[in-house]
């Protein structure tokens, strides 16, 4: 893996390039560093696989697929004549997006209020501002100061480029309060203030517990943002153009 590395590392965004050092770090040397490359057989993949599922099964198919990427690799080499990751099936995702209705965001905003003002409001604000804006996670725990331009985000790095996010007056607040704090993160982690926060965010499992809404993801604060602008009656080109699709 170490060969593999630089042969994509320079092509890609700093933001692929740390996810994927990350699965390499956490994922893949633990389970495969010590093997030759030669030795890993399928079995080997798939009880690494299941294993991983179990307590992350959309982390295991990220892992899954790096992995595959590095196998590839070593097979378009000829250091290995197959990839036994190729026949590992990854985990079925859920097809359809879960839509908040008007009550449930009461519910969990509550939920969020009873959390305000403690050690996890960092938490609490960054969901408020995910199903505020309509961003991504990453785009708003990395979120860094000099990206707020007023009413407004001007985010440097999302997933597909450079966007703006047009702040409603409760986004906006939030973000007002968070640029008190120090540092260059909105967000800082409490241990290094020069990171931003943990990306793990486990008020979240509170919260929606509390709520009544445990089948809900964090990502689906992004399909609700979305419903509800299309309920205001906003075009679908116009909401897909906020959200920042490709």
């Amino acid at each position: 893996m170490g060969v593999w590395r630089p042969s994509w590392v320079d092509r890609c965004k700093p933001t692929t390039v740390k996810g994927r050092d990350s699965v390499l770090k956490r994922s893949l040397l633990p389970g495969f560093g010590p093997m030759r490359l030669d030795r890993i057989t399928r079995r080997d993949v798939q009880d690494w696989f299941d294993a991983y599922s179990v307590s992350a099964p959309g982390g295991a198919n990220d892992a899954l697929r790096t992995l595959r990427q590095s196998l590839g690799f070593a097979v378009e080499r000829g250091l290995i004549g197959s990839s036994p990751a190729s026949s590992v099936r990854p985990n079925r995702r859920p097809r359809l997006s879960r839509f908040l209705s008007r009550d449930e965001i009461r519910r969990l905003h509550d939920a969020l209020d009873r959390h305000a003002g403690g050690r996890r409001s960092a938490q609490a604000d960054v969901i408020r501002l995910l199903i505020l804006t309509g961003c991504r996670k990453m785009e708003i725990v990395r979120l860094r100061r000099r990206e707020v331009d007023g009413d407004r985000l001007r985010l440097e790095d999302a997933k597909t480029g450079p966007r703006t996010v047009f702040l409603i007056p409760e986004a906006r607040e939030i973000v007002e309060r968070r640029m008190e704090t120090c540092g260059e993160f909105l967000f800082p982690s409490p241990r290094n203030p020069e990171r931003p926060v943990c990306e793990g965010m486990p008020l979240w499992q509170d919260v929606r517990r509390e709520a009544g809404i445990e089948d809900v993801r964090l990502h689906d604060l992004r399909h609700t943002h979305a419903s509800q602008c299309v309920i205001e009656g906003i075009p679908l080109p116009v909401v897909s153009r906020l959200l920042g699709h490709s």
